[in-house]
């Protein structure tokens, strides 16, 4: 009769312990790294769905905080443009109706030098893009809105030419800028219109329209402009300050108008803040593993099947006889 190993008895089960152990190893170790248990599940029995939910609620604030973050750097972004745009055409109204008053013809040239290079800076504002989108152009954000100040001038400097009065002149303006089917907004603008996202400024934004309609009549209030309703008819001159000075009072409201929005999303993202610290320490009380606790026990597997791997060696080659004796 063949007498069996002693190995051929005790293998199998020894087998299974280490392989129950090398598993408790693998799942130890993580949990010490992670400082979570790492079978929920069997740690959370009955309260698997509240962990979760827990989980969804903090994952769904991460979301919303992205969405805050970027409305705020765009808005950030309008906000500095448009503070471009107040910085640069202030002052050359009141410069402008003071020159008039003086019938000093020098320094309203000068006044409309600064208003062309104003006009220039706004365009360039109003070409302002976050990545590929452009901030001022409505919905169509692909779309560069404006091209360069000189199309608009040439406009305006025809009006100029071919009106026969102030009145018609201002009627011209008028149709120009305000009227939707007009050429400010049908063949200089290249933007929407239409603005979906609240937060946006159109390029076309009355506001801007005010001040945009201003400078450009002062650009041309230059003698070698040789426009002769301009020279005869100072009032047109006045008015497009008038029009200059409204704008930039409108523009104040617009940006305040952005700023409480920007104090929104601060305050939201305060909110968030709070929410997420109370979902995580729920979270973390359901799921968090004492990580020197685990470090412990990690150690005692370790030694534990060191000792087997040793068993197992001596094992394997004892025969039941050479044990029984």
């Amino acid at each position: 009769m063949r007498v069996p190993t002693l190995t051929t008895l005790v293998t199998p089960h020894l087998s299974d312990a280490i392989g129950n152990m090398r598993q408790r190893i693998s799942q130890t170790s993580q949990e010490a790294v992670t400082g979570r248990h790492a079978d929920l599940t069997r740690h959370l029995d009955g309260q698997v769905g509240r962990a979760m939910i827990a989980q969804k609620a903090v994952d769904d604030i991460a979301q919303q905080r992205s969405i805050l973050a970027l409305r705020e750097t765009r808005l950030d972004i309008v906000q500095r443009n448009l503070a471009v745009i107040q910085d640069t055409s202030s002052g050359i109204s009141i410069a402008l109706q003071s020159a008039i008053g003086m019938g000093d013809t020098n320094r309203q040239t000068l006044v409309s030098r600064d208003a062309e290079a104003a006009l220039e800076q706004v365009f360039s504002a109003l070409n302002a893009r976050l990545g590929e989108r452009y901030l001022f152009a409505g919905d169509s954000t692909a779309t560069r809105p404006f091209p360069d100040h000189d199309a608009l001038l040439d406009d305006i400097r025809a009006i100029g030419t071919t009106a026969t009065s102030a009145a018609d002149f201002e009627m011209a303006v008028n149709t120009y800028f305000n009227d939707p089917a007009g050429p400010w907004q049908q063949s200089i603008y290249a933007g929407n219109a239409i603005a979906s996202d609240p937060d946006s400024v159109t390029g076309i934004d009355p506001a801007i329209t005010g001040i945009v309609s201003g400078l450009a009549t002062i650009s041309l209030a230059r003698p070698n402009e040789a426009i002769s309703l301009f020279s005869t008819n100072p009032g047109v001159l006045q008015s497009a300050a008038a029009r200059l000075s409204s704008g930039e009072a409108a523009l104040t409201s617009l940006r305040s108008d952005r700023g409480v929005i920007q104090e929104q999303i601060t305050n939201r993202q305060s909110a968030l803040d709070l929410e997420e610290t109370i979902l995580t320490s729920h979270f973390n009380a359901l799921t968090t593993r004492d990580q020197y606790e685990a470090a412990s026990e990690l150690r005692e597997l370790e030694a534990n099947l060191e000792a087997s791997y040793l068993l197992t060696a001596r094992l394997s080659n004892l025969t039941l006889l050479n044990f029984l004796r």
